[in-house]
């Protein structure tokens, strides 16, 4: 029984490894030639496949349930072509026990997705995104298509880049107001770096040029450092780099308490939340359908008909999870809700048609 088990390990494991390495393949070809077309002043080449190489663990984390998906339809399919799960099943292995051999290597793609989606291309990510960031900056004091606009407090915040790790910044903008939420001032800092003394941490502005709106008057003033305290993070920061749905897990947890805290919109960063912290089960429930499809409809049809099928399921799991994440934004449900959705009904169907088989 253990050959048994690990033939069919090993036939879906590699068929996943093949599906994984032809999209990975596009995907990188693809991106490459979109960032071969920014048209950035700068921007060499080289910066490109740079670039491209550090945001493609991202790729890599976001494809892989769909590639296990893939991966399990054909590898099991092949098996069903070859009569060898006839073979398997008449030798007295039951259809769970299959399941249980598929899960196996599914259960290092999830394992994989957790370690790709927390630790790595989170980081990578948001170095790639801080290089681009100081390409496209050029100094300049305020440009609301590059940066992040921010609210802390009565501050409303402009930062154009955030290098790696959230402790250096450039091009920091503020506009603060008053308690008769009038603006008060408006400064510009060219560059800002996070220190700790015996009070605590703080933001040492450098090259700071303020503006004070008083009553009926206007005084500039210049400051060559200024030390800005305030309750915001490096760690957060860092969050501010990348979209939601790239970013870690911890990260977007952290990020979206700090948004519910100041009276913001945290739901989107909860969406994400949920998102990625139920991928695996997501990867799982694809599997489980993959699998109840092959034992039923498409024991016997060909290749290019599995192919297809594991496109069809992936397409609608995406739409589904697309339409009911800014539904729950829209109508105000929990976004833990408009995640399980999706995963629940593969999972069901899954088990469902196991059932029937």
């Amino acid at each position: 029984m253990k050959k048994i088990d690990a033939h069919i390990r090993n036939s879906v494991l590699l068929s996943m490894l093949v599906v994984m390495g032809l999209t990975f393949s596009l995907d990188f070809i693809f991106t490459l030639t979109d960032e071969l077309g920014r048209g950035i002043d700068g921007y060499s080449a080289t910066d490109a496949l740079i670039y491209t190489l550090r945001i493609m663990p991202t790729g890599i984390y976001e494809m892989l349930p769909f590639s296990a998906l893939g991966g399990a339809l054909i590898g099991l399919g092949l098996l069903a072509s070859h009569n060898e799960l006839v073979v398997i099943q008449a030798a007295g292995v039951s259809t769970w026990r299959i399941v249980g051999a598929v899960m196996k290597p599914t259960l290092v793609v999830m394992i994989l997705s957790l370690l790709l989606g927390e630790y790595v291309a989170p980081r990578l990510q948001q170095t790639a995104q801080s290089e681009l960031a100081i390409i496209q900056s050029g100094g300049l004091a305020l440009n609301s298509s590059r940066g992040e606009w921010r609210k802390i407090g009565n501050e409303f915040i402009h930062i154009n880049v955030i290098l790696p790790g959230g402790e250096e910044l450039q091009g920091v903008t503020r506009y603060t107001l008053n308690d008769q939420r009038r603006l008060a001032t408006s400064s510009f800092a060219s560059s800002a770096r996070y220190l700790e003394d015996g009070q605590g941490f703080f933001w040492r502005l450098s090259d700071v040029s303020e503006t004070e709106f008083g009553n009926g008057e206007i005084a500039v003033n210049q400051y060559e450092t200024l030390d800005w305290r305030v309750d915001l993070s490096p760690e957060l920061l860092s969050v501010l780099l990348v979209e939601p749905e790239r970013q870690s897990i911890s990260g977007l947890y952290q990020f979206a308490e700090y948004f519910r805290a100041e009276g913001l919109e945290s739901d989107t960063y909860f969406l994400a939340f949920w998102k990625k912290l139920l991928q695996p089960l997501a990867t799982a429930s694809l599997v489980l359908v993959a699998i109840s499809f092959v034992f039923g409809s498409m024991r016997s049809v060909t290749m290019g008909a599995r192919v297809f099928m594991a496109i069809g399921i992936g397409l609608a799991f995406t739409i589904a999870q697309r339409v009911l994440g800014p539904a729950s934004l829209l109508y105000g449900f929990s976004p833990i809700i408009a995640v399980m959705i999706p995963i629940a009904i593969c999972g069901l169907s899954g088990v469902y048609l196991l059932r029937k088989v």
